[in-house]
């Protein structure tokens, strides 16, 4: 019952649609409908500036942490754990608030995973960081991130929640397709100058 009641709370907290509000009441602009029509903090920094970004990104990480730390005053099993930190993930992805729609996911997996295995998720977050400051594309950085969750799950023992990365890795696979072709051709620019 627990793990039902906190999916619940999970997915409903992951919805809310920050950068959709902090571009709207802040800005006066509609994050869906100009630069990548992205509500994430990359789109938001690009269209209001930087510290609007940012209080999105902070805001987006911590619907995927808080959720998934309180739980696990009630919930102790991995898969369970698992399930709460995909609803807050998965309600970022398809948010029943913008009609199950929504964003990349990638802020709300950080917190998310981060509270799942502190160490696991930062080092996963750490590689996003470095790839981004070497090569400028956010998309690149977001995608080295996914293939790391998984694999910083397993170098530290948290075995339980490999699966939920695996599939949580597939998920911004998915939501970066665009960004995969682009890289590819070479048409993605630098994340300051990225209006796709």
């Amino acid at each position: 019952m627990e793990i039902i009641l906190w999916s619940l709370i999970a997915y409903i907290l992951g919805s809310i649609p920050f950068g959709l509000v902090i571009a709207k009441t802040l800005c006066n602009i509609d994050p869906r409908e100009d630069g990548s029509r992205n509500t994430g903090a990359t789109n938001i920094a690009r269209l209001c500036g930087l510290p609007y970004g940012i209080a999105t990104l902070v805001l987006d990480v911590s619907k995927g942490f808080f959720p998934v730390l309180v739980a696990s005053q009630w919930v102790e099993s991995g898969l369970g754990l698992s399930i709460i930190a995909m609803a807050a993930i998965f309600g970022h992805a398809f948010s029943c608030f913008m009609n199950l729609k929504g964003g990349k996911a990638v802020a709300t997996t950080v917190g998310a995973f981060i509270a799942l295995s502190p160490w696991g998720g930062i080092l996963s977050a750490a590689s996003c960081l470095a790839v981004v400051a070497l090569s400028g594309h956010v998309s690149m950085g977001s995608l080295t991130f996914a293939l790391a969750l998984p694999v910083f799950m397993l170098l530290t023992g948290n075995i339980a929640f490999i699966p939920a990365a695996v599939i949580v890795m597939l998920l911004l696979f998915k939501r970066h397709k665009e960004n995969i072709y682009r890289l590819a051709s070479g048409e993605e620019n630098p994340w300051l100058k990225d209006k796709a």
